[in-house]
């Protein structure tokens, strides 16, 4: 299965940002991106929901033939704590993002997310246990961001309206002196520009992709992963609903990169 597809899922464009980092970093592999947007937003529903909704996504993509499965959606990262399903290797982006974090911080982190992923407080779980097991003594700060995703789906990036909304949000983590912001959600970094003026140029964000990019570098070298040994790369993004905004997105953020099809799908 080693020139097979890593499959990507998220709840809407949010995780297009993951998409494309890993396809920057891996010019070899082939990627083929799931994006739930008949049932987006995900942070706002139960955790039963997401839980099912990330099962059915996993599933689609397995029997897509995917190698691996990347669960860029932060809430529904949450949610899914199996390391596999039908023994295809699936990896989250809760703990490569809280590694990051402790690596860039000095102490004092803030965590953005969805209702679901503050609610779940796996962030804070994680920071806490890996900290512990650096001997470090840190502390942690989470704000709920429920207007960002829609702002990001519009395509409201660096607007007027933005960058009030951000400032509401940041502004108690900035004063709380945090040093390293954990976008935790794939949708954020979207607003990255009003997100890193409410709080400062000091303060160091970290995104998805950048965090789970490493994690799969590591899992290339470990062997825990194939390496393809295709010579291009393909790019596949399938949807469940479609709109022409979605379309505009997709390519929008994907850019320069080459999208080889874009199709509706059902679940």
């Amino acid at each position: 299965m080693s020139n097979s597809p890593i499959g990507v899922f998220d709840s809407g464009v949010g995780g297009l940002t993951v998409l494309k980092v890993l396809a920057e970093h891996f010019p070899s592999e082939s990627f083929l991106y799931l994006g739930d947007t008949a049932r987006l937003p995900y942070g706002s529903k139960s955790p039963e929901t997401i839980r099912k909704y990330s099962e059915q996504n996993i599933r689609f993509l397995i029997q897509q033939g995917v190698k691996a499965v990347v669960i860029a959606c932060n809430s529904a990262s949450s949610q899914i704590v199996e390391k596999d399903f039908d023994k295809v290797p699936v990896f989250t982006v809760i703990e490569p993002g809280a590694k990051a974090a402790l690596h860039t911080s000095e102490g004092t982190i803030g965590v953005l997310g969805t209702r679901a992923t503050i609610a779940s407080g796996l962030y804070e779980k994680t920071l806490l246990r890996l900290s512990s097991a650096e001997g470090r003594s840190i502390q942690i700060f989470s704000q709920a961001c429920p207007l960002f995703v829609p702002l990001a789906e519009e395509g409201w990036v660096d607007d007027p309206i933005t960058n009030l909304i951000a400032y509401r949000y940041c502004q108690p983590l900035a004063q709380k002196g945090v040093d390293t912001l954990i976008l935790g959600c794939t949708h954020y970094p979207i607003l990255k520009s009003s997100i890193q003026k409410a709080v400062g140029g000091g303060v160091a964000l970290i995104d998805s992709g950048s965090a789970i990019t490493l994690q799969l570098k590591e899992e290339f070298s470990l062997g825990h992963l194939s390496a393809s040994s295709s010579s291009g790369q393909r790019i596949d993004i399938r949807t469940t609903d479609i709109s022409p905004q979605f379309e505009a997105m997709v390519h929008q953020l994907m850019s320069p990169l080459m999208i080889h099809s874009l199709e509706v799908v059902t679940l």
